[in-house]
């Protein structure tokens, strides 16, 4: 069983995305990772989105597709594969169904996690770095007397740049433009389980795990 995972920056996708993979003992495909991999290993799809990520330049459908089939056809990927980061559009979507139904799987199970727009500005705003031991906290976990001081190892925190405010409402108004239009495409396929993404890592955790078991129990065979 392949599942895509869906939600807005900050919403959690990625830690959920580890625990769901390891817990179903299937790989977890990062757009990201794999896109870097692809263009560390001078790939064919590789080779072209390099320059591009140098660049700081999107990289285009057709490669990122090029680069995902790759990824779906190695060995490990038979029993299924988690998707994070991926389909980002429309055109992607349809893109993937094809590349599933070309490896002889059936469609993904879509897991949509739903966080209101002000707990994610205040997820992300609020989140900051230790370029020294590369924690990751918020402020929120921080001591009053020190909150720009890393609790491991004392550096200085930061705050990336595309952590900003104004930056944050840009990634959001992005998601909502161009990826957010996945809900409705895939609930109108019937392959959507929307989860409330509020709450503690484990209790979001048991909500996704729950709606996959449900959706692969209706399954026939």
């Amino acid at each position: 069983m392949d599942i895509v995972l869906l939600g807005p920056p900050g919403a959690g996708k990625g830690t959920q995305a580890e625990r769901l993979a390891e817990h179903l003992e299937i790989p977890h495909i990062s757009t990201g990772d794999i896109l870097r991999d692809a263009a560390a290993r001078g790939t064919q799809w590789g080779q072209k989105a390099k320059p591009l990520m140098d660049a700081g330049k999107l990289v285009p459908d057709e490669v990122v597709v090029g680069i995902v089939a790759d990824r779906l056809a190695e060995p490990d990927c038979q029993r299924g594969a988690l998707l994070d980061g991926f389909p980002r559009t429309i055109a992607q979507a349809g893109a993937l169904g094809e590349l599933l139904a070309a490896c002889g799987h059936a469609p993904p199970v879509v897991v949509s996690l739903a966080v209101p727009d002000e707990e994610l500005m205040r997820r992300l705003s609020g989140r900051r770095s230790c370029p020294r031991c590369q924690l990751i906290t918020h402020v929120d976990e921080l001591p009053d007397a020190s909150p720009a001081v890393c609790p491991r190892c004392g550096a200085g925190l930061e705050r990336r740049d595309d952590d900003a405010p104004e930056a944050v409402r840009r990634r959001l108004d992005e998601y909502a433009e161009k990826t957010r239009p996945l809900i409705q495409y895939y609930g109108d396929a019937g392959l959507l389980q929307a989860i409330d993404g509020n709450g503690s890592v484990d209790s979001v955790a048991q909500r996704v795990a729950a709606a996959v078991g449900s959706a692969r129990n209706a399954r026939p065979g």
